[in-house]
């Protein structure tokens, strides 16, 4: 059947699809808060893939800064609202992912982010001669590309949740404020209706004097 060679093609070409390691995650940075992420890179030339997105506070800004093992930056970016990075590791061993909040001295930020490492493929030889049909490359761009299609889709669903939270935090900051407004106009009114029954009862119960009206 169709469906059960097409399986088998898949299952026969998974060793050279390129291994990928990713952590979507979403984390709260506090004021003043510098907050790091780390990975493992096993094989020089590896890439990796760096995504954030500043989900709520203030202006939607965050510092933000990537270290390869040595302590060397590699990338940086100050008061960024989001980005998409593709990066070449150069060096085997553990890079950092840090965000700082330090233009922040009241509001916490909220940040998506996903970091993403994926080797090169890796093509070996078959264990036996013909295990692997001559639709195999074919296949294998197919795979390639599918991947590719889905990452744009997983972009993309990235963007639209990030509009999402953004529009939602507005909507929430607007709410509130014109909440609180509504609270201190009613306090306002209640006050200045104390203080004219105050003025009026001080001006027509003092005694000792006399006026007209």
């Amino acid at each position: 059947m169709p469906s059960v060679r097409l399986l088998s093609l898949l299952a026969l070409s998974a060793p050279f699809w390129p291994p990928v390691f990713a952590s979507a995650l979403t984390t709260a940075i506090a004021p003043n808060e510098r907050l790091c992420f780390y990975t493992d890179v096993d094989k020089a030339g590896e890439k990796m893939g760096f995504y954030f997105a500043v989900q709520s506070g203030g202006s939607f800004d965050i510092d933000f800064d990537v270290k390869d093992p040595t302590d060397k930056v590699i990338l940086d970016g100050q008061r960024e609202r989001q980005g998409d990075y593709v990066l070449t590791a150069n060096k085997v061993g553990e890079y950092a992912f840090c965000f700082e909040n330090d233009m922040s001295t009241l509001t916490e930020k909220l940040v998506d982010f996903d970091i993403m490492v994926e080797s090169e493929p890796r093509r070996e030889a078959p264990a036996k001669a013909g295990q692997i049909s001559d639709q195999t490359s074919a296949l294998e761009e197919s795979v390639y590309r599918l991947n590719g299609m889905l990452m744009n889709i997983k972009r993309l669903q990235h963007h639209s949740h990030t509009r999402e939270r953004r529009g939602f935090s507005v909507v929430k900051s607007t709410q509130n404020r014109l909440f609180w407004y509504a609270i201190f106009e009613v306090l306002g009114i209640i006050l200045m209706a104390v203080f004219q029954v105050h003025v009026l009862q001080t001006f027509f119960t003092r005694t000792g004097r006399r006026y007209k009206v």
